[in-house]
């Protein structure tokens, strides 16, 4: 892939391939995404700015409330229909604010935030919080485990999205289970 600077110039390369392509963003194609803020959280308060987000490219922090607004702002130029990871983990405040910016309009996917956990689930079912779950089968423990929690997201309108694996690993079984 070219060096691109900007998610926007990314996003834009992205839709304009489409476009090439003959199809249109948005009815043929859409776009998921999946933010790894967790990661950004975690590099921000290891330069000490607990709270706050790094973006590694550009340098830039942002407050919860801005990150908010940058996925509010690329949902509206942009066909995106999932966001996976939108805030971090630990932030479930923000998650309830992403939820009610966003939570009708695009697929909210927490996989840090859930890690196929139906605890976390119950909790964030509670709380408002997402509207999808990503289910690893290797993650939980059990297949009974991984199995209550996809009933409970069913049950509870959540999507389920299915993923090979959680983790490097050479384990095949996992993606043809």
């Amino acid at each position: 892939a070219p060096h691109l600077a900007h998610e926007d110039e990314a996003l834009s390369f992205i839709t304009g391939a489409i476009e090439k392509a003959g199809y249109r963003p948005g009815e043929d194609f859409s776009i998921a995404m999946d933010g790894a803020s967790t990661e950004m959280y975690e590099e921000a308060v290891k330069a000490g700015r607990p709270g706050e987000y790094l973006f590694w490219k550009s340098g830039e922090y942002k407050s919860t409330d801005e990150m908010i607004d940058f996925w509010c702002d690329l949902c509206r130029k942009y066909p995106i229909v999932s966001i996976e990871d939108g805030l971090a983990e630990e932030d479930w405040s923000g998650w309830q604010k992403l939820m009610d910016k966003l939570g009708d309009k695009v697929q909210l996917v927490g996989d840090d935030l859930f890690v196929t956990n139906k605890k976390l689930l119950e909790d964030g079912i509670k709380m408002g919080i997402a509207n999808a779950i990503l289910i690893k089968p290797n993650q939980i423990g059990t297949v009974s485990e991984m199995l209550d929690t996809i009933m409970l997201a069913k049950k509870n309108n959540y999507k389920t999205i299915i993923s090979h694996r959680s983790g490097e690993t050479e384990d095949n079984y996992i993606a043809d289970f």
